[in-house]
């Protein structure tokens, strides 16, 4: 059987930390900032463990990562 191929989109959007959950970054900050308060803004910057409902399909994007 092949390999399976990383989804290279998936791949720059998603990456694993060491205990195998998957982290990603939050949506919301690229335009439209000046409306939004400076405490939002900053929150928006961390990043973010995937939901659970989401992980399973998203770590066979990125089986190799």
């Amino acid at each position: 059987m092949p390999k399976m191929k990383t989804r290279r989109a998936a791949a720059k959007r998603f990456s694993k930390t060491g205990s195998g959950k998957i982290k990603r970054n939050k949506a919301f900050t690229s335009h439209l900032l000046e409306h939004k308060t400076s405490k939002r803004k900053r929150k928006l910057r961390k990043s973010a463990i995937m939901a659970k409902g989401d992980v399973k399909r998203t770590k066979q994007l990125i089986a190799y990562k």
